[in-house]
């Protein structure tokens, strides 16, 4: 009986190594330019859009792997629908927390559609807003009800809008 056990567990191991190898993985670097925006490889890591000079002197973009690593979520590129609903442009180079200033881009990163079906592009806005001692789900819910108030409070001190900055981040489904 032991004897089984073993050879089926082996061969569950080289099954699962066989096919990983024939899947292979999904590496930022391997990525076409107008998807790496908001993707996420097999490593866990963001990609990010990056340009550079080429000799010639036009401007080139290439995918790189970040060192953000985004938990529970591997292998993961962003819908076109979750683009648009969120209102985030996947051919940008860089991200800045500067973003959430403006009333019509927090409108559309805190409406439903967004908020609720793209936990990719909600993680990293959680985590741009936390460094700045925002709390993403406050901003939304008073974006929701007063958005004049909300972005008068943001930009009046940079500061917290309320809560913590270190809570872990929100499911998408939970707000």
């Amino acid at each position: 009986m032991t004897y089984i056990m073993r050879s089926s567990f082996i061969l569950f191991f080289v099954s699962t190594l066989f096919l990983q190898g024939t899947l292979g993985s999904f590496i930022c670097e391997e990525l076409p330019t107008n998807v790496c925006g908001f993707a996420i490889a097999t490593s866990a890591k963001r990609c990010l859009l990056e340009n550079s000079s080429g000799n010639d002197g036009k401007v080139e973009y290439q995918c790189k792997t970040s060192e953000v690593v985004v938990a529970n979520m591997r292998e993961h590129i962003e819908t076109d629908e979750c683009v648009d609903a969120c209102g985030v442009d996947r051919n940008s180079v860089g991200i800045s927390s500067d973003a959430l200033l403006d009333s019509q881009f927090t409108s559309k990163l805190c409406s439903l559609a967004c908020y609720h079906h793209c936990a990719n592009i909600i993680d990293l806005y959680f985590n741009l807003a936390a460094g700045e001692g925002v709390y993403l789900p406050d901003l939304c819910n008073k974006q929701r009800t007063n958005p004049h108030r909300a972005m008068a409070e943001l930009s009046s001190n940079g500061g917290p809008i309320e809560g913590a900055a270190d809570a872990p981040a929100p499911s998408p489904v939970s707000f």
